[in-house]
């Protein structure tokens, strides 16, 4: 299916086919598809009208039940994904999510890591799907810092992409798609984050697309050299780095060598 607009979508049948049109699939060719946190298989009709198989998880046994009774098409598993999944390498060619993403940023209990339980299902979502696919996530984030975990896992997991936000100007039709990039595939097209709904100028701030994958990398690798919140790390076993230690050793009490214009100086190897 193209890459197409659907203007204001609030069912969960409209975003689910508003994410299926972020995937950018080829068009005239029927996918195998990942439904993650399908529920009753609302989004799983949406991938079956548009003539995709597809393969639904979620960790409610009663909403699929629900999925069962309607005889939805797709396979079913019951399945907490931020236990990671154990699918074969490659095997799905996409994947969408409508309103489950959020929900592993929370911890039910102290062996809860959201941390943890994001890295998991990154790794292994990367894994299972095909080079050169997309995973789309529709999500209602609760802040940036919830936005910035969640794309440090990502990208730490091999995921390139980023966020983007359909009608970024109105509260009532506002939505986050959260678009990931599995690698890219051999001899194919250069990966590409696509534009946002309801964007009045593509090159402004408000385009509808924020959080993207490569910025963050580079955030990444800021911060490898820097201690703690933009302070620049000191060099272990320099002249600052003794002094500090020293100074710390002195408020505890402890006997500390006099400083001198050779502390932290390199010695000569004796022979």
């Amino acid at each position: 299916m193209a890459c197409g607009a659907v203007h204001f979508p609030n069912s969960l049948a409209e975003m689910a086919l508003r994410a299926l049109e972020l995937l950018c699939l080829p068009e005239d060719q029927s996918s195998l598809l990942l439904d993650i946190g399908c529920g009753s298989g609302l989004s799983g009709e949406v991938l079956e009208d548009e003539g995709h198989t597809w393969v639904g998880l979620d960790i409610s046994p009663s909403m699929l039940d629900v999925a069962l009774e309607r005889e939805v098409e797709g396979d079913l598993m019951l399945h907490d994904i931020g236990q990671g999944m154990a699918f074969r390498p490659g095997v799905f060619d996409g994947a969408i999510s409508i309103s489950v993403l959020q929900w592993l940023c929370n911890a039910d209990s102290k062996v809860q890591v959201p941390k943890a339980r994001l890295t998991r299902f990154f790794s292994t979502l990367y894994s299972a799907l095909a080079r050169g696919s997309r995973a789309v996530f529709q999500m209602y984030p609760e802040n940036d810092n919830q936005l910035d975990l969640i794309m440090t896992c990502a990208t730490r997991c091999g995921f390139t992409g980023g966020l983007v936000i359909d009608y970024p100007n109105s509260k009532k039709a506002k939505k986050f798609y959260l678009c990931l990039f599995a690698g890219q595939a051999a001899n194919g097209p250069r990966q590409e984050l696509p534009q946002g709904l309801g964007v009045d100028d593509p090159q402004g701030a408000a385009s509808g697309v924020k959080y993207s994958a490569s910025d963050r990398r580079l955030q990444m690798m800021q911060q490898r050299s820097k201690g703690g919140k933009g302070k620049t790390r000191t060099p272990i076993k320099s002249k600052d780095w003794i002094l500090r230690r020293k100074e710390l050793a002195k408020l505890r009490g402890e006997k500390t060598a006099s400083d001198s214009k050779f502390t932290g100086r390199k010695r000569r190897p004796q022979f």
